[in-house]
């Protein structure tokens, strides 16, 4: 919007100076001087959903009846333009605003209208033939329109952009437990040295919990298949037709793939946002497992001569200002930062999820904000992690051999042939004395040399009932 010029438009509460080539009206330019907050905005997704429900409105209010032909499709068009993102420059509302996003969805309703109205060569502000409140607006209130976008937005994205992420990032990891299958290298528990495992064991952990992280997204999709909308202003329903909810589904339905459903009680789905909560909830253990992985990633390949060093990370960029020839697993940092954030966002959803009151969340657009921030950093931070990290991963064989050899705890497979003290005694004198275990088994004839390469046998040690089957 180029034109400092402005043109005047009357709400309920009088008249109002708006730019004059803005698409919105009196109501949304009252909230853009009442909350010049953050310069946060709703996003993208969330617009696009605002678009789709409004075009649904429209689609489903026609097929009842209720709206005629000529209106219904100029808001079908004006809606489709804003699920577009042909008019996202006439959303320019902060997120810190009214808590039930009433602001918003007057945006939505202005600009759709003024929009219709342009289409049917009439100026902005008109009100003819569309009127933001009686057609854009129609068996909706702001109370049930905004908890839907969110859903909708919300459950598109873990469709659209996470899940992809996920799955591509499960296949890597599944790629490197197969790869590295026969590398056996030492275990850790404590960060100490624990009994041998093969690295494809380590790295098929890894891709188990990318596999129910994936599970997880399905059950946020799934809780945010149910829509406050139909439930107005209270939950009642009051001025719209009763058989406008389904009818919006359907349409739903047709443009994301997304089998969305009417609330089986809109008191619940309209006084609290535990869908929401939930949704987050999946997403922050989500996070807690792509942390755990990326933390563990980071440490193996530590060094590359003083660390862990049982793996090689690829170089992506110099590692340090002062230190030349440094590289450090900024990959795995990356996706650290992105998963803290994700667990700080899931705080502030539950906080704002414990303040529904009565029949209304007031706290919403944060909430949808911080949503679709956590999916979007997760779906983008994935996808780099697996095209510059985990694709590029490579085992240093040499040094999980040492290790394993190095290791007292090699003595564990010993403690049911000869005993639990005294398997301790000789690991204590491994450590004493940096002798391996097979090197004072072997001077001190613990065991027959034939058993004893058998018992101090590292592959059999990474099997069930393999030598040594001790507990932890």
């Amino acid at each position: 919007m180029t034109s400092r010029s402005t043109r005047v438009e009357k709400d309920s509460m009088g008249e109002m100076s708006v730019p004059e080539s803005a698409l919105y009206g009196a109501s949304t330019q009252r909230a853009v001087l009442n909350f010049p907050i953050s310069g946060y905005r709703f996003p993208r997704p969330f617009i696009r959903a605002l678009g789709l429900i409004k075009w649904a409105a429209a689609q489903a209010n026609a097929d009842l009846g209720l709206l005629d032909s000529h209106r219904s499709a100029f808001i079908v068009q004006a809606a489709e333009e804003v699920v577009e993102g042909k008019l996202d420059e006439h959303f320019p509302l902060d997120i810190f605003q009214t808590g039930s996003g009433t602001s918003t969805n007057t945006n939505a309703n202005e600009v759709i209208a003024n929009r219709s109205c342009q289409l049917a060569g009439k100026p902005i502000g008109a009100k003819d033939p569309v009127h933001p409140n009686d057609h854009v607006n129609m068996g909706q209130s702001s109370n049930d329109v905004i908890p839907s976008a969110i859903h909708v937005s919300a459950a598109e994205q873990l469709q659209d952009c996470l899940m992809p992420a996920l799955e591509k990032l499960n296949d890597a990891l599944d790629a490197k437990a197969k790869e590295f299958w026969e590398i056996i290298k030492i275990g850790r528990t404590h960060l100490m040295d624990a009994t041998p495992v093969r690295l494809g064991q380590e790295f098929g952990g890894y891709a188990q919990q990318i596999s129910y992280a994936r599970e997880r997204v399905q059950r946020a999709i799934a809780v945010l298949q149910e829509l406050p909308l139909g439930g107005t202003a209270v939950g009642t329903g009051l001025n719209r037709h009763l058989e406008f909810p389904a009818k919006v589904m359907r349409h739903l339905e047709q443009r994301t793939g997304i089998k969305f459903r009417e609330a089986k009680n809109h008191f619940e789905a309209q006084g609290s946002k535990d869908a929401v909560v939930e949704a987050s909830g999946h997403l922050k253990t989500v996070a807690v497992s792509l942390f755990k992985i990326a933390n563990d990633i980071r440490w193996l390949g530590s060094g590359p001569r003083c660390g862990i060093g049982e793996i090689r990370l690829p170089s992506t960029q110099p590692g340090s200002s002062i230190m030349p020839g440094k590289v450090n697993p900024v990959m795995c940092e990356a996706l650290m930062m992105v998963c803290a954030q994700v667990i700080g966002n899931d705080s502030c959803i539950t906080w704002s999820g414990a303040n529904g009151n009565f029949e209304l969340n007031v706290m919403m657009p944060v909430m949808a904000y911080n949503l679709l921030e956590s999916i979007r950093l997760l779906g983008n931070a994935c996808d780099a992690f697996c095209e510059k990290c985990v694709i590029g991963i490579e085992a240093n064989e040499e040094r999980c051999r040492e290790l394993v050899e190095l290791s007292m705890a090699m003595v564990t497979s010993l403690a049911p042939k000869i005993g639990y003290d005294r398997a301790a005694e000789i690991a204590k004198e491994s450590a004493k004395t940096g002798k391996t275990v097979r090197e004072i088994c072997l001077e001190k004839k613990v065991l027959p040399p034939a058993e004893l390469a058998h018992a101090l046998d590292p592959i059999a040690m990474t099997e069930p009932g393999g030598e040594g089957a001790a507990g932890g």
